[in-house]
């Protein structure tokens, strides 16, 4: 077993950066994080998309931070709860996941928390899925697990009271949905929980039922959400998230695309600065500091995490090469293709530069494509392409025709 540290100054650092609220409070988690004794926590992702993002490397960042003190991972992917979907700030009902889609999205789950968390060595985290106790339930235990909640305990939940003012439907399988994360709890059982301040409701819940069924004092931790100038969440459903399967170059272009008033958010929540530096940063900002040069140095401590310190200059150097001078890139992907007279779309499909035809139109339309410099004004009309041709699509993605 690993050593345990009781280190103060790690300790309030564990207890303070990017933590929301810790249930029932930070002295009852200090005190039990003092006394020696190896504690286990778990973090659980619904595979709802192919790739984790940086939602999920706030709280991965934070198990980084259990497991150097020493104490026990275990990140549960959510393979049965995610065919039926978290309603968590959802003003409508998710579609429903197939189960060989949610397995699909988290092929490659474990391999990108890697970068923060180990699955190797002597405090090795644990990888389960919830399928392993759901699937095999029989409907009398459900039945008997759902009578340990009442309809107004989980019609409390914000997203369906505004629901119901507003008169849209709210499906029963989504009101059990907090039921189902709170009996993940109890079967893991564990001491304790990490999520997002989003999932505080169904975090509790555990806290609640783990209680009554094994007499069990569960902590919760809850993180500080990266939000954007509007207050909306960084995530998949918003369409402005920052990826682990993003290149270096994308991933520096999306944190320079950010708001000002997202780098200090950024710097706590995204970075390894320590806390003092974290403080010269705030006050550089406050005495007129350019952001630019903020949001600059923010972005290459965020890709030295995912990537190295070598990718992340690299990919500075790429931007300002793009950005600032607005010259092509030196060292873009060359691409041969079959025939030299190809559609717009096709030609954006082939080079993986989108992910659907819809995508693709989309980026036409919206003069978000480029070959030489100039843009593609129509969809449906071929191109004739030679060799040499740069074609471009947004701000950051290029290809050169062989």
């Amino acid at each position: 077993m690993a050593k345990i540290s009781t280190d103060s100054g790690k300790i309030q650092h564990f207890l303070s950066r990017g933590v929301a609220n810790v249930y029932p409070n930070k002295n009852y988690l200090e005190k039990i994080l003092k006394a020696d004794k190896q504690l286990s926590i778990y973090y659980g992702i619904d595979p709802t998309g192919p790739s984790l993002h940086l939602g999920h490397a706030i709280e991965l960042e934070k198990l980084r931070q259990w497991q150097e003190l020493g104490h026990k991972i275990i990140i549960l992917i959510g393979d049965f709860t995610a065919t039926i979907g978290d309603p968590t700030d959802k003003k409508a009902t998710r579609q429903p996941l197939t189960r060989k889609q949610v397995l699909q999205n988290a092929k490659d789950y474990q391999k990108q928390a890697a970068k923060f968390i180990n699955f190797t060595g002597a405090n090795k985290a644990e990888l389960k899925y919830n399928s392993t106790w759901f699937a095999k339930m029989k409907f009398e235990e459900i039945l008997n697990l759902s009578s340990k909640f009442t309809v107004q305990q989980l019609l409390e939940r914000d997203m369906f009271q505004n629901r119901l003012k507003e008169a849209k439907p709210i499906s029963l399988h989504e009101l059990m949905y907090p039921v189902m994360q709170a009996y993940d709890s109890v079967m893991l059982n564990i001491d304790g929980e990490i999520g997002g301040n989003d999932q505080t409701f169904n975090m509790l819940a555990g806290r609640t039922l783990i209680k009554q069924l094994l007499d069990k004092e569960k902590f919760v931790i809850t993180m500080q959400l990266l939000t954007d100038s509007s207050g909306t969440k960084m995530g998949k459903s918003e369409g402005n998230m920052l990826s682990f399967s993003d290149s270096a170059e994308e991933m520096f272009g999306k944190v320079m695309s950010w708001t000002d008033g997202m780098i200090m958010p950024g710097f706590e929540l995204c970075t390894r600065v320590d806390d003092k530096e974290l403080q010269t940063l705030k006050q550089n900002l406050a005495k007129g500091k350019n952001p630019r040069d903020l949001k600059f140095l923010l972005a290459k401590e965020i890709v030295t995490i995912y990537y190295s310190a070598k990718e992340a200059e690299k990919a500075a150097a790429n931007f300002e090469q793009i950005f600032k001078k607005k010259e092509i890139p030196n060292d873009i992907v060359e691409i041969k293709l079959a025939n030299k007279k190809i559609n717009p779309v096709d030609l954006l499909i082939t080079l993986k530069f989108v992910s659907s035809k819809n995508e693709a139109k989309r980026l036409v339309e919206g003069n978000g494509m480029k070959v030489n410099q100039e843009k593609i004004n129509s969809w449906e009309k071929d191109l004739n392409l030679k060799t040499g041709d740069i074609v471009q699509a947004g701000k950051r993605k290029f290809a050169k025709i062989k």
